[in-house]
């Protein structure tokens, strides 16, 4: 049975977005999906009955699309972020200025549920743009919506992920790969479906307005052990080479100008390479999954379903790494 709710969803489109608004279909509620490009995105509506998902076109760099796209909505979620600047789509355009937007055009419209997903490591006095950006949103949303909730996810996994996907793919070409600062620092993975009930769960109660929650998984790993474990998930034994940030920042700084190419991903930039320098874990004493009532699910349990892709003979190659 459909609730009287709709709830807008800046960002619906993308891999987080995509489990957010199942999960909210799935609880009964209407979900317009605000995005740039609706005619991408027509697979979303099957994720409820006729009717129940509705895709609306806006973009949070133009403000009268956004308060268009919350207009009769009871409340509003913002998953919208990118990990590496590309042209117009900024750090500051998106996690700062874009983040204000939505939530300036929520007050206005009477909204008090909104929800914004951030990320773990988010601070004014970062020395990484990103994190600096994610921490300027946090500030004009609560600035704007008191009574919203900040949530900080680690690494985000699931299918259609881009941390485990992407070392997958270039551990097929690569005979080695990198390890940025010995690969010390550490991160808690967070499965995509357990960040989307987090969504649901804060938007859902009460408790959790005004709050901040981050997000992790129910283990911490090193970055190096991460990558030893996609290595022995695909079956492509590789060397580890630990490589000091300095030569780090060189290599980042190829990738950058790399990336200039037409269809050439960047696949490390110098942002990229600071924040590897900090780790990205439930900081001690912050509330996290466990104060929403949600039991995270481990990473051994769901990555090795989607790198089996990456083995030279699929899943039914067994793994001798």
């Amino acid at each position: 049975m459909l609730r009287d709710e709709m709830i807008t969803v800046f960002g619906g489109s993308g891999f987080l977005g995509r489990h957010v608004v199942r999960a909210l279909a799935k609880a009964g509620y209407r979900v317009r999906v605000a995005t740039r490009r609706p005619h991408l995105a027509q697979d979303l509506r099957v994720m409820g009955v006729v009717g129940q998902v509705q895709l609306v076109q806006a973009n949070i760099r133009v403000p009268s699309s956004v308060e268009r796209a919350v207009d009769g909505a009871s409340g509003v979620i913002n998953l919208v972020g990118v990990l590496a600047e590309s042209g117009r789509q900024s750090f500051s355009g998106l996690h700062a200025i874009g983040a204000k937007t939505i939530a300036e055009a929520s007050a206005a419209a009477g909204i008090d549920k909104l929800i914004q997903v951030s990320a773990i490591g988010a601070s004014a006095e970062s020395e990484s743009k990103y994190a600096r950006s994610k921490a300027e949103g946090e500030a004009s949303v609560f600035a704007a919506v008191p009574s919203a909730t900040i949530l900080r996810p680690s690494i985000i996994f699931g299918t259609d992920d881009g941390f485990f996907n992407m070392f997958g793919s270039i551990a097929r070409f690569a005979p080695a790969l990198p390890l940025f600062g010995g690969g010390h620092s550490r991160f808690q993975p967070v499965f995509a479906g357990d960040v989307a009930s987090a969504v649901l769960a804060a938007y859902k109660r009460d408790d959790a307005r005004g709050e901040t929650y981050e997000l992790g998984g129910p283990a911490t790993y090193s970055y190096k052990e991460l990558m030893e474990f996609t290595l022995k998930e695909t079956a492509r034994p590789r060397f580890l080479i630990p490589l000091p940030f300095a030569i780090g920042k060189v290599v980042a700084l190829m990738s950058e100008i790399a990336a200039i190419l037409p269809f050439v991903p960047s696949l490390l930039t110098q942002d990229q390479l600071t924040q590897l320098r900090s780790d990205n874990v439930v900081a001690e004493g912050a509330k996290s999954l466990a104060d929403l009532d949600i039991e995270p699910e481990t990473m051994e349990a769901i990555v090795p379903g989607y790198l089996a892709r990456y083995r030279r003979y699929g899943q039914f190659h067994e793994s001798s790494v």
